[in-house]
């Protein structure tokens, strides 16, 4: 039976998902690996069965304390990709700082964030923002600097201010770097924010994980990043169903998949 490409498609990550786990369980059953070193996905799925109320706990802490770390990201990075790509002055002044504090391991900040904050979730949210809102300066910095400056010559002739252009032409054109950089974004506040919760959190996967492993409990520290990958997986589905959706018309003739 030969299936049509569209159902190929969607069956393939599938496919290779399956096939990745049945050669990991192979591995581990064939060569005896211990599981404190290499649990097989049988046993982590086991684990993952009998708390799966304390997982769903932490990982629901996790989403939330990302969203919240990811929208801060989203509004701050799009107000400043705003600034930088529609002033040449303020990309001169602001983008040198934007990549040096881009440069700088977020890890660096927990400490910093722990000390003003304490222990909790307000070190997760701000590690999310800040390890995620430079994607989102520089994509929408990128839209609107694809401006034609012929373009703008042609609106400011008709009595189009700047701002006019910026809302009308400029905006529109950035959507979908915008809807780029959200995709990329909420992967890297996942990052942040359970890179934080190992450091500085008694909630949340990043707490379950290094609780776990404290014990050598490495099955449910799998399955926390198992967790973890699920949600990252889920949710950069939603953002590239909107991009989709929304900005269609800058993808024809593209395979729409991404």
């Amino acid at each position: 039976m030969k299936l049509s490409p569209k159902v190929r498609d969607r069956l393939a990550p599938w496919l290779l998902t399956l096939l990745v786990l049945v050669c990991w369980e192979a591995i581990c059953q064939g060569f005896s690996i211990q599981p404190f070193l290499m649990p097989a996905p049988t046993l982590i799925f086991k684990v993952g069965l009998e708390l799966a109320g304390p997982i769903m706990e932490h990982a629901t802490h996790t989403l939330m304390t990302t969203l919240i770390g990811f929208a801060v990201a989203v509004a701050v990075g799009a107000l400043l990709g705003m600034l930088v790509g529609s002033s040449p002055i303020i990309y001169k002044a602001l983008y040198p700082m934007l990549v040096g504090f881009n440069s700088i391991p977020k890890v660096a900040f927990v400490p910093v964030l722990v000390v003003w904050f304490g222990i909790g979730t307000v070190p997760a949210i701000l590690t999310a923002f800040l390890i995620s809102f430079f994607p989102v300066v520089v994509n929408v910095a990128a839209g609107l600097s694809t401006l034609e400056p012929e373009l703008e010559d042609v609106l400011r002739s008709l009595g189009a201010s700047k701002l006019d252009i910026l809302i009308k032409v400029g905006l529109p054109r950035s959507m979908p770097f915008f809807f780029a950089s959200l995709k990329v974004a909420i992967t890297l506040a996942f990052v942040g924010s359970v890179m934080s919760e190992t450091v500085a959190s008694n909630v949340g996967i990043g707490y379950l994980m290094m609780s776990a492993s404290s014990s050598m409990n490495m099955p449910l520290v799998f399955a926390g990043l198992f967790v973890i990958g699920v949600m990252g997986v889920m949710m950069y589905e939603v953002f590239a169903r909107l991009e989709r959706h929304i900005t269609g018309w800058a993808n024809r003739g593209q395979n729409a998949a991404m």
